[in-house]
């Protein structure tokens, strides 16, 4: 029994432009500044840092000085430290000061208002053409300032143009499920992609299950007598019914000739030795003179007794 693996449900984003985003002006939130009240040293210079002001990050203290030289972003425009008392933007895995955050054309600050990022520069919404404007995949007309749109690994989409290939409904920022090129609805996948349970015969979507090369719900594949949840634990399947451990060994199993106790399968005695309608586990099957093992040996069945051959001629 193995996990069954479905595609990855995958949420498209909703941003106010593809491309624009709003400046985030607090302190990175892997940090934070204020003052010692107790005493511990830099964690590089290995100074007191007792009343002084200090910077807290992955769990270590640091003195201003050492955070702007060994832990602070650096702007990419002037390519200075961006200090624990500095304002910060950042975008796409770059950062600047906010001061930096400006329009490539007309130099305006961009760090409290929408911008557009064309070929590695930063542009305001007025010095942005037409041209300038990414396309969208759907309907291949500019997406420009203020229209609602989704963005999946570097493709473009105006909000409602982002359609399921099937359906052809508007996915906008719901749930989708990607094929090639092909995009789905979560109801289209589950239709035309999806497994189906054995059982229910329900879609699987998530947390399926596989035995003997069919899909189950985890909560469909299940003890018969008890309906225990068999995903994970032993069990036998007798005539396309599954069993858990318990339940097999109390209303399923035949007893051993020998000792009485139900022939499972399992650990010790797994291998079982039948003869005229009669079972026993290996180890109970021996001569009921001499008691010698006789599993895999000639032996001699008299009066629904074995017996191995030397004791059966006393007889």
């Amino acid at each position: 029994m193995k996990p069954l693996i479905h595609p990855q449900r995958l949420h498209a984003s909703l941003l106010s432009f593809s491309c624009l985003w709003r400046r985030l002006t607090a302190s990175p939130s892997s940090y934070k500044v204020g003052t010692m009240a107790e005493k511990f040293d830099c964690h590089y210079c290995r100074d007191n840092l007792q009343g002084k002001k200090y910077v807290q990050k992955d769990g270590h203290h640091c003195c201003l000085k050492c955070f702007d030289k060994f832990c602070a972003n650096t702007c990419v425009e002037c390519r200075k430290p961006i200090g624990a008392d500095s304002k910060e933007v950042h975008y796409k895995n770059r950062y600047w000061h906010d001061t930096c955050f400006r329009c490539a054309k007309c130099l305006r600050s961009l760090a409290n208002e929408t911008f557009v990022a064309k070929d590695n520069k930063i542009l305001c919404n007025k010095c942005t053409t037409r041209e300038d404007s990414p396309k969208c995949k759907g309907c291949f007309k500019p997406i420009v300032a203020g229209d609602q749109n989704v963005e999946y690994k570097g493709t473009v989409w105006h909000k409602d143009c982002f359609t399921c290939s099937n359906c052809k409904q508007v996915i906008g920022t719901g749930s989708f499920f990607p094929k090639g090129e092909d995009f789905y609805c979560v109801t289209c996948h589950e239709a035309k992609f999806a497994k189906h349970c054995v059982k229910c015969n329900k879609a699987i979507t998530s947390g399926g299950i596989t035995y003997q090369d069919q899909p189950w719900h985890a909560e469909c594949f299940v003890c018969v007598t008890c309906s225990k949840k068999l995903a994970g634990q032993r069990f036998t399947a007798v005539e396309d019914q599954y069993y858990c451990v318990d339940c097999y060994k109390n209303f399923v199993a035949k007893k051993c000739a020998g000792c009485k106790n139900p022939i499972t399968g399992f650990g010790k005695g797994s291998s079982v030795v039948a003869y005229e309608g009669q079972s026993w586990h290996d180890y109970c099957f021996h001569c009921k003179k001499c008691s010698m093992n006789l599993a895999n040996k000639r032996f001699v069945f008299h009066q629904e007794q074995v017996y191995c051959p030397d004791c059966a001629k006393k007889l």
